[in-house]
């Protein structure tokens, strides 16, 4: 089995650095947020590795693969910073409910 592909994540401003290190080739690329990163790390594997079906890649994030799960998963889940709107009610259904005749 071979060894490991190894992907490295480092903040670069407001884009990530992916480096992938394997088969004895380095790849470096960038990609605006960790998500578009991640996938960015997913084409610089198939294109060092494009023969290999089935291949181990480790994700680092400073070094440590936990703390990049922890960063990507938070991305990932994270809720839209704008609030979704709200629907506008209804037209005439404020009048309908003032109109409606007392329940015996």
């Amino acid at each position: 089995m071979p060894d490991p592909i190894e992907v490295n994540y480092e903040p670069d401003g407001d884009d990530w650095q992916v480096t992938v290190s394997g088969r004895g080739k380095r790849l470096v690329s960038k990609a605006p947020g960790l998500i578009a990163a991640r996938d960015r790390a997913d084409q610089l594997v198939d294109k060092l590795a494009p023969e290999e079906k089935f291949r181990t890649v480790v994700h680092l994030l400073n070094g440590d693969a936990l703390q990049f799960t922890t960063a990507y998963l938070t991305a990932r889940l994270a809720k839209p910073t704008e609030p979704a709107p709200t629907p506008a009610p209804r037209k005439g259904s404020e009048d309908a409910t003032r109109l409606r005749p007392p329940a015996s």
